[in-house]
């Protein structure tokens, strides 16, 4: 029962709801009680001859009206029980989807994508179960039970019922033993179905890949061996459960011969009648469901513990990145200075490896700063920072004179428009895409952002233009419209800190220029952040910082670096050596 006890704060919440349904619950098996003592009586009335019509439509009466009642009630306790378990699951996964908004990166490094999935759904419904089925089998095992074990020994006899019950406890014995056994194989059970969960989710992602590299073969075998494993793992719960039917069965067939041979004796010794013990083998029915109940409640609750731990152990992860607010959005706005000042950083779990040491910089409203440098060299992590992905570094970054880790989520994050290297979009239309930080924004405020990310002429030549659905991550635009479309989305935002990183990859020279005049044109009070490999992207910032190894190796403008004849100026002859070559190519 500890299952029950993991979720007695949703009962006491919504203790009311399952009261009546249990009150239900037990006038239901009230009334399932009126029938066999029906026939019983008639049984007996008929045996001596004594029963007339006025009476046997009387006893018929009876059983209809226990029947309406059985009716009533039944639906009664459905729709509150089953109502609770509804709310349980829609409250569990409001908890699970919150939890991952608050969740920091490194919870998402932790855990993959198909796990969370798996336990937001086939967990979740697993404790679901424990709330509707559960509560319904242990009072209906419980009430049914009870009350028909009165009934055998107060209507029909206390001896009969005592030798017929014998052999109850072997049951409860052995239900214990599978129930410990069960436990721990739906752990491993829903392990396997998260494991699979995942595998699916990352192969469609990546199906383009599997295929572009002729490895769907390859990858359909290896999703194959694992659902064979999983099934493996699932045989092992099923083999445990399918031990509780035959156990009952057993039980149930001993109950009747001892009834038979028992009950018989009694008949014939006169200790009691004929009626009686047809009422004694009806009931007797009525005692299979809740012994059958049983091995069927043992596997509800131990399914639902198992997934009620997975679910519990996800929500006690706490986040890296300690918010200062109180979770309500403030109206307040940031404006000002940013102040750069990283003595050292390291990741969490490589807490003795710096990945970047004495990064300092300082930008006024209206400049911009450029990160360039060798893959690894520091420029994302940088950025990381700033977005207050991880908090956990020496040294201070302000904005507008507020230490960032100070300052509430919801009013510094309001503050930053990012497009990342990966570009992310909805499977939604172009405008919605646009518009997704400002949802209100109008026609031409969609419109004028597309222009500034030289986006609108593309769009227009869509099928339907800006109510164009992009299908998943935008899967009908090419790499270049789907950065367009996130810089249109981060410029429409408005924000103080505009961030690319590495935004501008996937577009041509030409558009590029174009979207860079655009950015300084409309942010001449705003500050931006350009990370990049193309050096072009950067050269017209305020302060170019060439990153090495975690370091800033040269810092000036364009005309300093190039002066200073260092990775730079090498750097850049090189690109503008490939560029004259591509053009003359062309």
């Amino acid at each position: 029962m500890g299952t029950f006890s993991k979720l007695s704060w949703f009962f006491k919440e919504h203790r009311k709801r399952y009261l009546l349904g249990i009150i239900a619950l037990v006038i239901t098996a009230a009334a399932n009680l009126v029938p066999p003592r029906v026939l019983g009586i008639m049984a007996d009335q008929l045996d001596t001859g004594k029963i007339g019509w006025g009476q046997f439509f009387t006893y018929l009466i009876a059983i209809i009206i226990a029947a309406a009642f059985l009716y009533f009630f039944r639906f009664y306790w459905r729709k509150e029980i089953y109502g609770g378990a509804a709310i349980l699951e829609k409250e569990l996964r409001g908890k699970l989807y919150w939890h991952f908004l608050q969740m920091d990166r490194t919870f998402f490094q932790r855990y993959r994508t198909g796990d969370l999935m798996a336990r937001a759904t086939n967990d979740v419904q697993a404790v679901q179960n424990v709330a509707g089925d559960g509560i319904l089998t242990l009072v209906d095992a419980i009430v049914t039970g009870g009350s028909t074990l009165i009934a055998m020994i107060f209507l029909v006899d206390w001896r009969l019922t005592l030798a017929a019950m014998l052999p109850l406890p072997l049951l409860t014995i052995i239900a214990q033993y599978l129930g410990r056994r069960l436990h721990d194989a739906y752990l491993d059970s829903q392990a396997a179905f998260s494991r699979l969960n995942n595998k699916t989710q990352e192969s469609l992602s990546g199906i383009k890949v599997l295929k572009t590299f002729g490895q769907s073969e390859q990858d359909a075998e290896a999703f194959n061996q694992m659902t064979y494993e999983t099934i493996g793992i699932n045989k092992k719960v099923f083999r445990i459960d399918s031990l509780y039917d035959p156990l009952i069965t057993l039980v149930i067939g001993v109950t009747y011969v001892i009834t038979i041979i028992y009950g018989g004796s009694l008949v014939t010794s006169r200790a009691i009648s004929l009626g009686q013990l047809i009422t004694f083998v009806a009931y007797i029915g009525t005692m299979v469901w809740p012994m059958f109940a049983i091995g069927y409640l043992f596997n509800i609750l131990e399914r639902g513990s198992a997934s009620y731990d997975r679910i519990d152990n996800l929500l006690k992860e706490k986040s890296l990145i300690v918010d200062s607010s109180d979770g309500k959005e403030s109206e307040r706005r940031l404006e000002g200075q940013l102040r750069y000042h990283i003595t050292s950083f390291a990741y969490p779990d490589e807490p003795d490896q710096a990945v970047l040491k004495n990064v300092d910089f300082d930008l006024k409203p209206g400049q911009t700063v450029g990160l360039v440098g060798r893959v690894g060299s520091g420029k994302t992590t940088i950025i990381q920072l700033l977005m207050r992905e991880f908090d956990n570094y020496k040294g201070r970054i302000t904005f507008a004179g507020h230490d960032i880790r100070q300052v509430p989520l919801d009013v510094y994050l309001k503050e930053i428009s990012y497009v990342p290297q990966n570009n992310f979009l909805f499977s939604m239309s172009v405008r919605d895409n646009i518009a997704f930080a400002k949802p209100d924004a109008s026609k031409e405020e969609v419109e004028a952002a597309a222009k500034k990310a030289a986006l609108h002429d593309d769009i227009l030549a869509f099928p339907k233009g800006y109510q164009t659905m992009i299908g998943e991550n935008g899967v009908s635009l090419s790499g270049g419209q789907k950065q367009r479309m996130s810089i249109a989305r981060a410029l429409l935002n408005n924000s103080e800190i505009l961030i690319l990183d590495d935004a501008l990859s996937a577009v041509d020279a030409k558009t590029e220029k174009a979207i860079l005049a655009n950015l300084r044109k409309e942010r001449e009070q705003k500050i931006t952040v350009i990370a990049a490999h193309r050096l072009s992207s950067v050269m017209d910032a305020d302060l170019i910082l060439v990153m090495k190894d975690g370091r800033v190796a040269e810092a000036g403008t364009h005309d300093q670096l190039l002066g200073l004849g260092g990775w730079y100026k090498r750097m850049w002859d090189r690109q503008e050596l490939a560029k004259k070559v591509g053009e003359s190519d062309e």
